[in-house]
C-alpha cells in the first residue's frame, strides 16, 4: 500500500511500539491519529514527531474498553481526512502478577485487562470496518504478545487476552475479507517502558540480559524494529490474511546452537 496521504489510527500511541509506529507512518507521508488513554505529554511529543516529518497527526485521547471512545477515533479520522486505510490495535493493559501466585489476580482484574486488550480491540475493528469496506481497502494489525503461546507473562490475565486476541484476529480474518485484511504481530521482548515499570529497573536488565543470551539472534529488540513488523502488513503483505506472525528473535526455540567456526 503507498501510505502517501493515507489514514492510519494507532491505539495505545504515546509510547513505546504505538509511538514508533506512528512515527514511522508519517515518514512514509502517511496521516495518523495518535490515541492515547492518560499520557497526554507524550501523546503531544508523539504527534510533534509526525509532523516533523512532514505528516498529518493529531492526538485523540479515548478508552479502548469504551465503545463510544473507539467510535469518536473512527469518527475524528473521518472528520479531518474523509478516509480510514489502516488500524493497529496496540493499546494493552496488565497487571503484573507472578504465575505461582494464584490469589494475586481476581474477576476484576480479568474484566479490565480483558476489556481493554481484547473487547477494545473488537471495538476498534467495528468502528472502522464500515468504512474500510466501503473504500475496498483495509488493514488491520493486532498487536499480540508471546505470552499467548509461551505461558509465560506478566500475569494469567494478560496471557489469556492475548491468547484471544489471536483467536479473534483469525475470525476476523475470514469474515471480513476481501475488502480488509486481518492479521497479528506477536512481539517477544524488546525495549520499553513498561516492563521496565512493571518489574522495576534491577529485575528489568537482568530479563534483558536472559533474553539476550538464549535467542539465536542474540538482540533484544528496539520498539521501532519492532514497529517494522507490525507496518510490513501494512505496506507489504497484500496476499496475506489470517497470519499470526511471532517476532520474538528466535527466543521460543532456546538457547542458540555451540558453533565451531568461530
Amino acid at each position: 500500500m503507498d501510505m502517501r496521504g493515507a489514514v492510519t489510527i494507532v491505539t495505545g500511541a504515546a509510547t513505546g511500539l504505538g509511538a514508533a509506529c506512528a512515527t514511522r507512518l508519517a515518514g512514509m507521508g502517511c496521516n495518523v491519529i495518535v490515541n492515547y488513554s492518560r499520557s497526554a505529554a507524550e501523546a503531544a511529543e508523539t504527534v510533534a514527531q509526525c509532523k516533523a516529518l512532514g505528516a498529518q497527526a493529531v492526538a485523540e485521547q479515548a478508552d479502548v474498553a469504551d465503545d463510544a471512545g473507539c467510535r469518536q477515533l473512527a469518527q475524528a479520522a473521518l472528520d479531518r481526512w474523509g478516509r480510514i486505510d489502516a488500524l493497529i490495535n496496540n493499546a494493552g493493559t496488565t497487571k503484573f502478577v507472578p504465575a505461582t501466585d494464584l490469589e494475586g489476580l481476581n474477576a476484576e482484574d480479568f474484566q479490565r485487562v480483558f476489556a481493554v486488550n481484547v473487547i477494545g480491540a473488537y471495538q476498534m475493528v467495528r468502528a472502522v470496518a464500515p468504512t474500510m469496506r466501503k473504500q475496498g481497502q483495509g488493514s488491520i494489525v493486532n498487536v499480540s504478545s508471546i505470552a499467548s503461546m509461551m505461558g509465560v507473562g506478566s500475569s494469567y490475565a494478560y496471557m489469556a487476552s492475548k491468547g484471544a486476541l489471536n483467536a479473534m484476529t483469525l475470525g476476523m480474518a475470514r469474515a471480513l475479507g476481501p475488502e480488509i485484511r486481518v492479521n497479528a504481530v506477536v512481539p517477544g521482548l524488546f525495549e520499553s517502558r513498561w516492563p521496565r515499570q512493571g518489574l522495576g529497573e534491577e529485575r528489568y536488565q537482568a530479563q534483558l540480559k536472559r533474553y539476550r543470551e538464549t535467542n539465536p539472534l542474540k538482540q533484544v529488540p528496539s520498539a521501532d524494529d519492532m514497529a517494522e513488523v507490525v507496518l510490513w502488513f501494512i505496506t507489504g503483505g497484500a496476499p496475506v490474511t489470517g497470519e499470526i506472525l511471532v517476532a520474538d528473535s528466535g527466543s521460543r526455540y532456546g538457547a542458540p546452537t555451540v558453533r565451531h567456526d568461530r
